[in-house]
C-alpha cells in the first residue's frame, strides 16, 4: 500500500481520442523506477469476422466501478500510482480503445499491476462494445 496522496492518478471515460502521454505522466513517481502501460487498440477483426467500427457503451456506475478497480490493484500490488482511461462513443479501426498505466519501484511489480488493472478493468468494470461487422451484422460484446 502506498502513501501517495493520488495514488489513483487518473480515471476517466471519455467521448473523445484518449492520450497515452496523458496516462503516462499521470502515474509517473519520483520512486518508480518502472511504468506499464497498456493501450488497446480497435482491430478489425473479432473471433473470424471482419469489423468494420465499434461503439462503446458504459452503465452509469462505470466510473464509481473503475475507481475501485483502481484502488484495488493499488492494495494488492506494489504499484505506487495507477491511471485508467476508456473511449465511449463510436471508434474506428485503429482507434485508442483504453489506456492503462502502473508505476512501482521496479519493472516487474509495474508489469504485474498493469496486466492485474487491465485485466480486472475488463471483467468488472460495465462497459460494452457494439461491433459493425463487414458483412453487415452487429453484435454486443461483453453484456453481462
Amino acid at each position: 500500500m502506498t502513501t501517495d496522496p493520488d495514488p489513483v492518478a487518473l480515471v476517466a471515460l471519455r467521448d473523445q481520442p484518449l492520450s497515452v502521454d496523458e496516462v503516462l505522466d499521470a502515474v509517473r513517481h519520483p520512486s518508480c523506477g518502472g511504468i506499464a502501460l497498456f493501450v488497446g487498440v480497435v482491430r478489425d477483426h473479432d473471433h473470424g469476422a471482419a469489423v468494420t467500427s465499434l461503439d462503446y457503451e458504459a452503465h452509469p456506475s462505470a466510473l464509481d466501478t473503475l475507481n475501485r478497480v483502481c484502488a484495488e490493484v493499488l492494495g494488492r500490488s506494489q504499484a505506487r500510482r495507477v491511471a485508467a482511461v476508456h473511449r465511449t462513443g463510436s471508434l474506428a479501426i485503429g482507434d485508442l480503445a483504453v489506456v492503462v498505466a502502473a508505476s512501482a519501484p521496479h519493472r516487474g511489480q509495474a508489469f504485474d499491476a498493469c496486466r492485474d488493472l487491465i485485466d480486472t478493468l475488463k471483467a468488472q468494470t460495465p462497459i460494452w462494445k457494439h461491433q459493425s461487422l463487414q458483412d453487415g451484422s452487429t453484435e454486443w460484446v461483453g453484456l453481462p
